[in-house]
């Protein structure tokens, strides 16, 4: 694997890239802006390349960019009702930055930060500390994310975390995938496929309501393969609440520590697919339905809302609010690890 490194100088500092390139020639690259995400050329069914993942032609304009494209948000991923926290019997505030609640660790979170990083054989390591009380945190949290790229174009993230006092933990990397090629517009006609034959109903607001529920017989059914724009205009609370899909997934058969493939992606034209598998516990499928105004791509344009797909493999939303999700919390003597996989195809 041959790994070059680039240091850019920006007005958030100097943001640092790193260039995976196999023996086949597919290139990765990655940013220490957010631990990101910037760019992955894999080929379609007739061996061309192209770059499939969202990004900016500037690499500060990662930070505070209303997308979080390719990055790694936390300190807690996704959302916290009224950005209300409570562990081990205390009360927090969280900054509310999304309506009336709080997302993906607020306004300075993970994602908003220049990590450390470091070459380590053929991986990348990202890592930084956030200190106890950070965005309103508990505990002093030590965080890494190591990539890795693979001669079969298998991109793998391990996340990992520890914590000197109780506290919560949900990370995921937020990168937006259009299998044509970046700059080739919708993907609503884009194939998805979930090993999830459950979903999370929300408020207005995004927010789950704690119940728990089939998909059978709704348009959030992705157990057989359908396009993202199949059912995606229909009248149904959770399309109408987030402009499209914007929910997450619970996987079936879950088992902690264990990997298995969650979601099936394929595009119609070029052929490709990208298989992700995690061990985590759920995935929110979120269909770019606010991506335009974002900053400019490569080519010089914004996106237009839909020109992505972001398949986010994490814990539950506002499980701290909700006993009877699955736990987020991390405690002294723990490690929080868990493990993404993109792996890139042509059918």
């Amino acid at each position: 694997m041959k790994i070059e490194k680039k240091v850019c100088a920006t007005i958030h500092g100097d943001v640092t890239l790193y260039t995976l390139t196999n023996s086949c020639g597919s290139r990765v690259v990655l940013s220490s802006l957010g631990a990101g995400i910037v760019s992955v050329e894999v080929p379609d069914s007739d061996g061309n390349l192209a770059n499939v993942a969202i990004g900016y032609a500037d690499p500060a304009d990662y930070m505070a960019d209303g997308p979080c494209a390719g990055k790694i948000p936390g300190r807690y991923a996704n959302r916290i009702a009224g950005g209300k926290l409570r562990v081990e019997g205390r009360d927090y505030q969280l900054a509310i930055n999304n309506g009336p609640n709080a997302l993906h660790g607020g306004p300075t979170g993970f994602h908003n930060r220049i990590w450390e990083s470091r070459v380590e054989g053929d991986s990348v390591v990202f890592s930084r500390v956030s200190p106890d009380g950070e965005e309103n945190y508990p505990g002093t949290v030590s965080v890494s994310a190591i990539y890795s790229w693979s001669d079969d174009h298998v991109l793998t993230l391990e996340l990992k975390a520890i914590t000197d006092a109780p506290t919560v933990v949900n990370l995921t990397n937020h990168a937006y995938w259009n299998l044509e090629g970046e700059n080739s517009g919708s993907v609503l006609g884009h194939k998805l496929y979930l090993t999830a034959s459950r979903y999370l109903p929300t408020d207005e607001s995004l927010i789950p309501t704690g119940e728990i529920a089939t998909v059978k017989g709704t348009p959030m059914d992705f157990t057989v393969a359908k396009t993202l724009g199949e059912d995606i205009e229909k009248p149904f609370p959770a399309l109408e609440y987030g402009k499209g899909y914007d929910n997450c997934w619970l996987v079936d058969d879950y088992v902690g520590g264990a990997r298995k493939t969650v979601a099936v992606l394929e595009a119609p034209k070029s052929g490709r697919v990208l298989e992700v598998a995690t061990t985590q516990p759920a995935v929110q499928i979120y269909t770019g339905n606010w991506l335009a105004g974002c900053p400019k791509n490569p080519e010089g344009r914004s996106y237009d809302d839909y020109d992505g797909v972001a398949i986010e493999c994490q814990g539950l939303p506002d499980a701290p609010n909700h006993p009877d999700f699955r736990s987020q919390q991390l405690y002294p003597g723990e490690v929080y690890s868990e493990l993404i996989e993109f792996k890139f195809t042509t059918k």
